[in-house]
């Protein structure tokens, strides 16, 4: 896809320089934008690991030919966003900080908009949504579900009794470790190992494992779209991105003060049925026995794609951009 059909901006917001992406339409949205002229509604795309805004190509190219205003950034320490060097600076809180300094900048002080997440992007859109549900119209999420705080659930004690010390969560707690690995690897060829996963199992990557098996693209990534994760990441690394895990308890003590609170914004979720969060275990049953429901009280619809994996809005973008857009539609 044409990098040149899309604009990039970079705006000040929180202390850091945010790189930003946006379709503008080229429609209105039932003949008027927004109600407003001059003024179409707004769709905030936020991406996940080891993703950029990039992985939303598809949607903004679609969303914003019926008429939204589609804005995708980089998340802080992801691709030409600004990254922090203080470990502690990823914590969920800090990039929520950023989203509404985005959203004032981009939108204007008090503005709501629409919200898409996946993956982190969508752990961001969850507390996005409980922090400062003032700033949000609705919200389609993918992939990982509203985890309300639990003080018996700390993170990554969780994720090592499911999974043991190789699951990837856990691999990425060492400063330093994982990106060591990753370099000797060759950056391509990490990526690919997260691009190109499509088992409901866990991400395991034992110490010493060896990579020698080719890794074949499937039909929706090309060769293009792997040169441009590369060169970001070749430029900046992994460290930024990882960070985000590294901040997983962190940001659950922080957390601690909103262990009732629910998240009061409309929501549609969705998710591929060999996606391996959706296989997390006890995830398919909180999805299905009303517990998501009771946390999120506005959940109007969840959608469990079959013969889907994890990435979904790249496997099957049009269906994905249609969910987006017959639920946006609706207010």
């Amino acid at each position: 896809m044409d990098l040149l059909t899309f604009d990039h901006s970079f705006v000040k917001v929180n202390g850091i320089t945010m790189h930003v992406a946006e379709k503008i339409p080229s429609v209105s949205v039932n003949g008027a934008f927004d109600g407003v002229i001059n003024r179409p509604p707004v769709i905030l795309f936020l991406h996940g690991f080891p993703e950029l805004w990039y992985t939303w190509r598809h949607q903004m190219v679609a969303l914003s030919s019926l008429g939204y205003r589609t804005i995708a950034p980089d998340l802080r320490g992801y691709g030409d966003t600004d990254a922090p060097e203080r470990v502690d600076a990823y914590t969920s809180f800090h990039v929520v900080g950023d989203l509404i300094g985005l959203i004032d900048a981009v939108v204007g002080d008090g503005e709501k908009v629409f919200v898409v997440g996946h993956d982190w992007g969508a752990i961001i859109a969850w507390h996005l949504c409980l922090l400062r549900p003032d700033r949000v119209k609705a919200l389609v999420n993918m992939s990982v579900v509203f985890d309300p705080w639990n003080p018996k659930r700390k993170p990554i004690s969780m994720f090592r009794s499911f999974y043991g010390d190789d699951y990837y969560i856990c691999r990425f707690q060492e400063c330093g470790e994982i990106e060591a690995e990753f370099a000797k690897l060759g950056t391509e060829r990490a990526l690919l190992e997260f691009l190109t996963y499509r088992s409901p199992g866990p991400i395991l990557l034992p110490k010493g494992k060896r990579y020698d098996d080719p890794v074949s693209l499937p039909s929706w990534l090309t060769d293009c779209d792997v040169k441009y994760y590369v060169s970001k990441y070749e430029k900046n690394g992994f460290t930024g991105p990882v960070n985000y895990y590294r901040n997983m308890d962190r940001t659950w003590e922080l957390m601690g003060s909103l262990s009732k609170a629910q998240v009061k914004v409309p929501v549609k979720f969705v998710i591929g049925d060999q996606d391996l969060t959706y296989h997390i275990p006890g995830t398919k049953k909180y999805i299905h026995d009303g517990r998501f429901k009771s946390h999120v009280p506005l959940l109007d619809e969840v959608v469990v794609i079959e013969g889907v994996g994890h990435f979904l809005h790249e496997e099957r973008p049009d269906e994905i951009s249609k969910h987006i857009h017959d639920y946006f539609g609706s207010f």
